[in-house]
């Protein structure tokens, strides 16, 4: 995507990974700001953690991005914003619906301004409805999903990370690049929406489809006996000395593997029967005698005898555990970004941060550079301008591949 030139008025999380994503493709994306406190994200903390005046997570989700400050809400300031949408090839923005309506940088303004935009927008949950004008929360757009309720049992269970947020970003990106592409074949731009709900729902998409085709109450659970060749779902265990997850499998290999019985060569493949729930198999072994049964045992051991029967299962890790592991390391998902000092003298941040997810040709792709300080490349209204070198050869953006 280098040559791309995006806009990103948004805040936060969704539409600023949004915007990495196309950063880290190659894109070059400007933060559009306000004045003095900047984007939301640059002071809302998890954890309480700071690296160099801005917060930890807000380098995480702006690295390998400029910023130039603007107040919309100076008609001023407001025409050179319009002057830089004019320029570029995408807009980027998650406010909530009236907001950039009431700025005249909506979509039909804006496509006055450019033909050939990319308009992206992200909402709560959508453009219309009665929630429409709601700002759009993770939290809750799991919680109004269903999603919560997607594990069973008889309390609802959340996802304890920004779940909705990071699949929005994954949406926005995607559309902005199908665009693009139509772009690029026409000249003509266009708008993509989506929302937080819409993600959630699109994640549950085979549990959506399947209760919506036989929809049962979930008061009323299936208890009859299930055959022996059926599906187990998949569960988390613990084990003698730590836990244990088992995806879904044969009942018959399950059991067999946990008895030490071999395999008949006639058995059904893991990947193959009815799928339903382990009850009983008919001889007292269920859901309480798996779990008992793997207690006897410590993590490792389970591995190698479950692998051994053809189970595919992986033991549970923290995020220490994790950045130790061999698969870890063989990934080589981090990269170090810097960011200079503020001013002479000072010292310059180096953060550890994760990379772009995605290899192109067989390189991973690795961006260095931190994100901005607040207006890095200026003020508009103080003159600053970073579109008017011409479109061609802009370079020294701290881009690049290895």
């Amino acid at each position: 995507m280098a040559g791309v030139v995006v806009l990103d008025f948004s805040q936060f999380l969704a539409g600023p990974v949004a915007a990495l994503r196309l950063a880290d493709l190659g894109a070059r994306v400007i933060k559009i700001e306000r004045p003095v406190t900047g984007e939301i994200g640059r002071t809302l903390a998890f954890a309480g953690r700071w690296a160099d005046e801005d917060t930890v997570s807000f380098h995480a989700m702006n690295r390998n991005k400029e910023a130039v400050v603007a107040d919309l809400k100076d008609p001023g300031e407001l025409e050179q914003v319009k002057s830089l949408v004019a320029r570029a090839d995408v807009l980027i923005h998650n406010f909530r619906p009236g907001v950039m309506e009431r700025l005249g940088l909506d979509y039909a303004s804006a496509r006055a301004l450019n033909p050939g935009l990319v308009y992206a927008a992200a909402s709560g949950y959508g453009a219309d409805g009665p929630w429409a004008s709601r700002p759009g929360q993770d939290l809750l757009a799991q919680s109004v999903s269903g999603l919560t309720w997607v594990n069973g049992g008889d309390r609802p269970v959340t996802v304890g990370l920004s779940l909705a947020d990071h699949l929005l970003s994954c949406h926005l990106a995607e559309g902005v690049t199908a665009l693009l592409v139509r772009k690029l074949r026409t000249g003509r731009g266009g708008l993509i929406e989506t929302s937080l709900l819409e993600g959630m729902l699109d994640l549950q998409s085979t549990v959506l489809t399947a209760h919506l085709n036989n929809p049962r109450a979930p008061s009323a659970p299936d208890r009859r006996p299930v055959p022996r060749d059926a599906l187990t779902p998949g569960r988390l265990y613990a084990t003698a000395d730590g836990h244990l997850a088992i995806a879904p499998t044969s009942l018959t290999h399950l059991l067999q593997a946990l008895t030490h019985q071999p395999v008949p060569s006639q058995a059904t493949s893991p990947l193959e029967g009815a799928p339903g729930v382990l009850v009983s198999d008919g001889h007292g072994r269920d859901e309480s005698w798996v779990a008992e049964r793997l207690l006897t045992g410590g993590t490792a051991y389970w591995l190698e005898v479950l692998g051994g029967f053809g189970i595919e299962c992986a033991p549970l890790r923290t995020l220490d555990e994790l950045i130790v592991s061999p698969e870890f390391a063989a990934i080589a998902m981090t990269q170090t970004v810097e960011r200079p000092p503020a001013g002479p003298g000072g010292e310059s941040l180096r953060l550890t941060t994760t990379r772009s997810p995605i290899r192109i040709d067989g390189a991973v792709l690795h961006n260095y550079r931190a994100a901005p300080r607040l207006g890095a490349q200026g003020r508009l209204r103080d003159g600053a301008d970073p579109l008017a070198e011409a479109r061609e050869g802009r370079g020294g953006t701290g881009r690049g591949r290895q």
